[in-house]
This record gives C-alpha cells, structure tokens and sequence, in this order.
C-alpha cells in the first residue's frame, strides 16, 4: 500500500467533517425520525445511510463517475428522481403524528430504502464528486478509494448517530400531539428547502 498524504488525509477529514454533519436530506430526515421514533429503532436507517453512502463513493471511485460523464442524461434522470422523492419524503414527514405505542402504520426507513436513498440524493453526489475529484491524490489507486469509503463510513456513522439523538432527545421537549406535528411540518419544509440547489442549478 502507497504511503497517504498526511496533508490530504486532514484537508479530506474537515471536508467530509462539514460536508456530513451540516444539514441535509439525510440529517433533517434522521432528526425527524429520532424524535417520533428513537434511536433504537432509527438503527437501520442510521445504517443504510452510512453504509450506502460509503457505498456510493467507493462505486464513483471505481468508474461510475465516467458514465455519468459520457452520459449526462442518466444523472439528470436521477437528479429529478431524487427531487420527486424528497418530496414524497417531505410530505410523509408532514402528515405524520406522534407514533402511540403499538402503532404498526407508521416507521422509519428501513437499512434497504436508506442506502437506496443514497443514490438519488443530491447533496450525497456533490459530497462523492467533491471527494473523488479533489482528495484522489491522497494515496495511490485504488487505495485512496478505500481509505475514503472507510472514513466516510466511519464518520457518516458518527454523523448520523448524532443527528437522530438530537431527535430524540427532543421527546422530552416536544410532548403534545400538536408540538410533534408542527416539528414534522418545519423538518418537511427544510427538507423540501434543501432541494433548491437541484432546481436553480443550470
């Protein structure tokens, strides 16, 4: 294995440090779900995001970025897919009430629709490309790509372990039915804001 660009190495720990723990689809959506349903059973969410974003950079790493080069189309397709599932998304999180025990109708993401979600969501490919363009000299091919993955993966855990107990230390804050569905409305209008780069951009 190539030695690692310690410079590098710390110049792409602050990038992906700013770029995972600010808010995003990823983070409203865990916040949202920390409070109506805990961190325990928020864990498989928590994990698809981290895995599938992990995931999704390591496969950029390895090519797909060049596909999506030669045709742009498919990202367009994908750009917009996305927009129209946070929006989905956003009007779930809206509709939603406090979860009663015993309520079998209302869930988190599963680890499978977590990591799915990576693909199409838009702040996850600008993070992906922002590393792989920038930080791919921190070691030699293809062990830049792992050591980024891996440390993507580690510190998206972090990342979204904190954001889902901050939801969920909200419960003891947010007690009434009416508290916990204006907190699901503001978290499905920030959810719905964060698509703004997607229809300014071009």
């Amino acid at each position: 294995m190539a030695a690692i660009s310690q410079q590098l190495l710390i110049a792409f720990i602050v990038f992906a440090l700013v770029g995972l723990y600010t808010p995003g689809p990823n983070n409203v959506m865990l916040l949202a779900s920390g409070l109506n349903f805990g961190l325990r059973r928020t864990l498989p969410h928590v994990a698809g995001v981290s895995f599938g974003f992990a995931f999704l950079v390591a496969v950029v790493g390895l090519g797909l970025g060049a596909v999506f080069a030669a045709y742009p189309l498919l990202q367009s397709i994908l750009k917009y897919a996305g927009a129209a599932y946070l929006v989905y998304l956003a009007v779930a999180i809206a509709r939603s009430g406090p979860v009663a025990s015993g309520d079998g109708t209302s869930r988190p993401l599963t680890f499978l629709e977590a990591a799915l979600f990576q693909w199409i969501n838009v702040k996850g490919w600008v993070i992906a490309i922002g590393t792989i363009t920038a930080y791919a000299a921190l070691a030699s091919y293809p062990w830049n790509i792992l050591t980024m993955a891996v440390l993507l993966l580690v510190l998206g855990l972090s990342s979204s372990v904190a954001w889902t107990l901050f939801g969920a230390s909200l419960q003891s804050l947010v007690r009434s039915p009416v508290a916990v569905r204006v907190f699901n409305w503001v978290m499905a209008g920030l959810l719905l804001a964060s698509l703004y780069p997607v229809l300014t951009e071009g």
